[in-house]
């Protein structure tokens, strides 16, 4: 079965018709205000393409993890701000999810008009574990969109869960894929199923265990795996290193061991720094110096270093990878990119991918956070993903509940 498109739905006709559109804006916010709109400026396109139909467009969405109740640190009025200041379509804004202020709100939208509804995370049905709960709560969505309503999935960021408004309510609705979503799944599709080589995967981040099906799923598909950020002190310690007082998982080591074994099997090059940026505490102004991955230990903080970046000779190494490259795919910062002293080595990473002549995939989360945070041209990547963990899940193997209910 075959999941029917947004062609298929605006070949139907909207106009009049409303129609509910899950759209991943989970952005973060500072002060009240958006500070990387990047998921709103991702999630306009399929908004407005069926607003200038004449739809009456609801959008769901969450932010936050405000369990189950109103926080109103997690209302998602600034969104709503932000999506008018960037659409070229009225932007209108409900203060509850399908209560008397989004009923009322429904009523008066007009053709052409968007309406965002509150944070769907409010209602603790949205997340609950009982199939009843969450039905119920999709069919009070579904309700909001009257006779000929239509559901649209456009947030690839969040179709890894099994929610009411990801999952369960695509049996209550005519159900159809997002643009967003479809052009994410033909990018993970081609990074698993036909990538050009040499293929190269480079993942960073804080902790190994998110990764180890990933590493698992793409050891036999990839020419070159390369490993940085906190990640990379399981991996040196399973080497026999000493590595002061970096973060690291010791209860991987065997499964990290196991997988520097299983690449030289498959033919895949695990690829680890070879010197470090060590500081003497985590902080922005923390003293710092970089060692060679053999003396981590031996500088002037001696066994208490933290490591929070790889260094230039192995950024530089990283970057010839990726030049030498025809696919990458990037999940994970090198370093705290967050504190200037430590951001340098995935901003060189960045940089080598914008050079690339390869297709380049930045798998969503933090490293789309860094690209934006670094100052990067987004047009300069061959594809940013829009959802970190759901990109992560996709390439590990597993189902993605949202799109399993599309039919995909």
């Amino acid at each position: 079965m075959t999941a029917k498109t947004l062609e298929s739905l605006l070949s139907e006709g909207v106009q009049g018709r409303a129609v509910l559109v899950r759209s991943d804006l989970n952005v973060p916010l500072a002060d009240g205000a958006v500070t990387d709109d990047g998921r709103i400026r991702a999630s306009l396109p399929v908004l407005e393409k069926l607003a200038r139909s004449g739809a009456r467009v609801l959008v769901t969405a969450h932010l936050g993890r405000p369990k189950g109740e109103p926080v109103p640190e997690f209302s998602l009025s600034p969104v709503a701000a932000r999506m008018q200041e960037l659409s070229s379509a009225p932007v209108k804004r409900a203060e509850d999810l399908t209560g008397e202020s989004a009923r009322s709100a429904v009523a008066e939208l007009a053709e052409g008009e968007i309406l965002l509804l509150e944070n769907v995370r409010f209602d603790p049905r949205e997340t609950s574990k009982d199939a009843a709960e969450r039905g119920a709560l999709a069919q009070e969505l579904a309700a909001l969109t009257g006779q000929s309503g239509a559901y649209v999935n456009d947030a690839f960021g969040a179709v890894h869960r099994a929610h009411a408004s990801v999952a369960d309510i695509a049996s209550q609705l005519p159900a159809y894929q997002g643009d967003l979503v479809a052009s994410e799944l033909q990018v993970l599709k081609r990074l698993t199923e036909s990538a050009e080589r040499p293929y190269t995967v480079v993942l960073g981040g804080s902790k190994v265990s998110d990764k180890l099906a990933v590493i698992e799923n793409l050891l036999p598909k990839a020419d070159a795996l390369l490993i940085g950020g906190g990640m990379v002190f399981t991996f040196l310690k399973a080497q026999g290193y000493g590595i002061g007082g970096s973060l690291v998982e010791n209860d991987e080591l065997e499964t990290v061991k196991g997988f520097l074994e299983q690449a030289q099997q498959k033919d895949c090059r695990i690829v680890l720094p070879t010197d470090v940026v060590m500081a003497a505490s985590f902080a922005a102004n923390a003293e710092h110096e970089i060692l060679p991955v053999d003396s981590l230990e031996t500088g002037a903080h001696g066994a208490d270093a933290l490591g929070l970046d790889i260094g230039p000779a192995s950024a530089e190494a990283f970057a010839a990878e990726v030049a030498a490259s025809r696919t990458v795919f990037w999940n994970g910062p090198m370093g705290v990119f967050e504190m200037e002293a430590f951001s340098k080595g995935t901003a060189a990473l960045a940089e080598a991918l914008t050079q690339s002549e390869a297709f380049t995939v930045v798998g969503g989360g933090d490293s789309a956070a860094a690209v934006r945070a670094l100052g990067f041209d987004e047009s300069g990547f061959g594809h940013i993903s829009t959802g970190g963990g759901a990109s992560l899940e996709y390439l590990e193997g597993k189902t993605l509940p949202g799109i399993q209910a599309l039919g995909a």
